[in-house]
């Protein structure tokens, strides 16, 4: 598969573990199977019928992905180019399976609908834009190992696990993974503008959940 059409150019790193996976070393292959496989299931999860057929789609990919390294021109980060190749598996997968599954169920049907206070976050045009201007209420009054103790991670897994797939694969890849708008949109190739939306959409709620986990507390 070719890696044309993204701005993102492959980095040395790339470059290097793609020369690595090459050679045939075993740990390189690993330690990307490693960091990769479970988002790629939940991507290809989105696409097919059972959990089984994704595991199936992914193993498929992998072996796209080492049958087309010497294809490879670095003119797209490896990523994307892995991404890329996953997405059209799970989308031919699919659609073998009649299971055309619209953008607004995977996306969920509440993108048009009011969000919450846009104060909650830095608008366009700030440095850190779409991200939190201010602590949800209650926080302060908090120590940091209870911000960061496992009843809070949980409350912050479990919004996440709630939340239509799409949205809840954008603010992991995002703000968990911290990858780049850019990947994010050619690894689940949407655009921009719903990339953004969905960002939005996913930490408002995210956020609304831990607004109420501090809420409870403070009264406790």
């Amino acid at each position: 598969m070719s890696d044309a059409g993204a701005t993102t150019l492959a980095s040395p790193e790339d470059l290097a573990l793609v020369e690595r996976l090459k050679a045939g070393d075993e740990l390189a292959f690993m330690m990307l199977v490693e960091q990769h496989q479970a988002a790629m299931l939940r991507i290809a999860r989105m696409y097919v019928s059972s959990q089984a057929v994704a595991e199936e789609v992914v193993q498929d990919a992998w072996v796209g992905i080492l049958r087309g390294l010497d294809r490879f021109e670095g003119r797209s980060s490896l990523r994307t180019w892995m991404y890329r190749i996953l997405a059209n598996i799970a989308k031919t997968r699919g659609q073998r399976e009649s299971r055309s599954v619209p953008f607004s169920s995977l996306a969920g049907n509440d993108l048009e609908e009011p969000a919450v206070d846009e104060s909650w976050f830095h608008p366009a045009g700030h440095g850190a834009e779409g991200g939190w201007s201010t602590l949800p209420r209650d926080w302060r009054g908090f120590p940091e190992d209870r911000l960061l103790a496992g009843e809070t991670l949980g409350v912050i897994r479990d919004a996440i696990e709630m939340l239509p797939p799409m949205q809840a694969e954008v603010i992991r890849l995002r703000d968990v993974l911290g990858w780049s708008s850019e990947d994010v949109r050619n690894a689940l190739e949407i655009s921009e503008t719903n990339q953004r939306v969905l960002l939005h959409r996913a930490r408002s709620k995210v956020r609304s959940a831990l607004e109420r986990h501090f809420m409870e507390g403070a009264r406790a």
